[in-house]
């Protein structure tokens, strides 16, 4: 029997397994990535015009600003002066029963805030001192001061916050939004990353991994020094006209294999190689900062040439002016334990404060006045928040950290849809746990994709028997509360 023969007859036991249920199954997928590959990657899954129709959008893209460690939301943003009352009392018995953390061990000190905190704006909320720019525009943000997960360990708690899962597999959050929105530039990717801090997180791709979405959807992470994505540039000897003729090779060579086997990922690598040589040329222009006005840069404080989270602020603006989806920034360096100087509130905590503070300040500001604040929905949390506990491992230190807190953490939000000047949700008198109004990732996963014009209920994908969402199985509510 020949090679062709073999594969003929291979190919037909498929099709005559194939049901016609499993044919209705994959068409959405199948057939929606065959039109996105033969449009240029500007697809939409087959339910998005639904999600659409019933629901009003207020957002039209997302920044999210992730920083990686758990920020302490104690020493930022939730003012507790009964903690400060109780500075260096013995925690009580209640704050540690059926409790889990990963380093407190014993009996542990109450500690009070580190830095001083002031009422900020007409609105009168309490920010830190250490974030001097950022308490002049608290009257554009909405902050969320009772959000809890279950995870109190960062990896499988950044993965809860971008995927709504502690377990590698599941779609992120960018994912989902350009699977159910598309992007709006078809020469740049809908879903794009960038990292700052020095180390990626501790799970790495997985944050903005598809998942079991088609993979056209991952995310595309860009670096803002060198080449802005890897390989992107053609090898020394191949010109773009030669890399286009290889490309129109491979792309029939795939197009009979799909003709063949009907793998709808064989379209997904069609249009991510088209995708791939638009970028060539689109990408570097929109990293390319270097056309900003001066006082453009300062009011970011850029390093051009180098890897920051001020440049990544200024490129994520750029990015969504030209028509990306869902920008995701990553910044290393927020775990503050008080085991190093690094990892120390009064030391390394001190110093990322006065790194995100100038450029976070200035991409709202920025936003605000090119008129791209009021579709544009912009993010900030971290993983989880932090102890009122002071962290000792091995007794005393002359470093002051905290340990991980699940049980509370804030983040904030601006723009696209969002009430501002306004707190929502309220944490205990030692800023321990919720008190009023307790917000699940889930309602927060709910929230964001209703701003963007999606019902979290029914954006669902099939995967293993399940009609699977962001927001999982259980319950999840729009926090209505907060929107505009």
């Amino acid at each position: 029997m020949s090679r062709l023969s073999v594969t003929d007859e291979l190919a037909l036991q498929q099709l005559e397994e194939r049901t016609r249920r499993y044919f209705l199954g994959e068409c959405a997928t199948g057939l929606g990535a065959l039109w996105m590959a033969q449009s240029g990657g500007r697809a939409r899954a087959s339910t998005s015009e639904t999600h659409k129709l019933a629901l009003k959008p207020r957002a039209k893209r997302v920044i999210f600003l992730h920083m990686i460690g758990g920020p302490s939301q104690l020493d930022l943003f939730d003012h507790k002066p009964e903690l400060d009352r109780f500075d260096g009392k013995r925690c009580p018995d209640e704050f540690l029963k059926a409790q889990r953390f990963p380093f407190l061990r014993g009996v542990p000190t109450l500690m009070g805030t580190q830095f001083p905190f002031r009422q900020q704006g007409q609105s009168g909320a309490w920010v830190t001192d250490r974030l001097p720019y950022f308490s002049q525009v608290v009257d554009d943000v909405c902050f969320i001061k009772s959000v809890y997960t279950d995870q109190f360990n960062h990896g499988p708690a950044q993965l809860m916050v971008h995927s709504g899962q502690p377990r590698i597999g599941s779609p992120s959050i960018g994912s989902w939004v350009t699977w159910g929105l598309g992007s709006e530039n078809e020469n740049l990717p809908g879903y794009i990353v960038l990292l700052s801090g020095g180390r990626q997180p501790r799970v790495g791709k997985s944050l903005w991994g598809p998942g079991y979405l088609p993979s056209v959807y991952q995310g595309i992470q860009c670096r803002s020094q060198g080449d802005p994505v890897l390989n992107v540039s053609n090898p020394s000897g191949v010109t773009r006209e030669s890399r286009r003729a290889a490309l129109d090779t491979l792309r029939r060579l795939n197009e009979r294999n799909y003709e063949t086997f009907g793998d709808p990922e064989t379209l997904t690598r069609i249009a991510q190689y088209e995708m791939a040589f638009r970028m060539q040329e689109t990408v570097p222009e929109a990293m390319d900062f270097s056309s900003e006005p001066a006082h453009i840069q300062e009011m970011y404080g850029t390093e051009p040439g180098k890897t920051s989270f001020a440049n990544n602020c200024l490129l994520a603006r750029r990015l969504v002016e030209r028509g990306v989806r869902y920008v995701q920034l990553f910044d290393w360096g927020w775990d503050s334990h008080g085991s190093s100087e690094q990892q120390a509130l009064n030391v390394g905590f001190h110093d990322k404060c006065r790194e995100a503070d100038k450029p976070m300040t200035a991409l709202l500001l920025d936003l605000k006045q090119r008129g791209l604040l009021d579709d544009t929905l912009l993010v900030w949390s971290g993983e989880f928040g932090r102890t009122p506990m002071r962290e000792s491992r091995e007794g005393e230190r002359k470093f002051v950290g905290r340990d991980h807190n699940p049980n509370a953490f804030t983040l904030w939000m601006a723009g696209g849809g969002v009430k501002s000047g306004m707190s929502y949700g309220e944490t205990d008198e030692m800023g321990y746990t919720p008190a009023v109004n307790p917000v699940a990732l889930r309602d927060f996963h709910a929230t964001l994709l209703h701003l963007l014009g999606i019902d979290h209920a029914t954006q669902t994908f099939p995967f293993q028997g399940l009609n699977r969402k962001l927001t999982t199985v259980n319950p999840a509510r729009v926090i209505h509360e907060v929107l505009a």
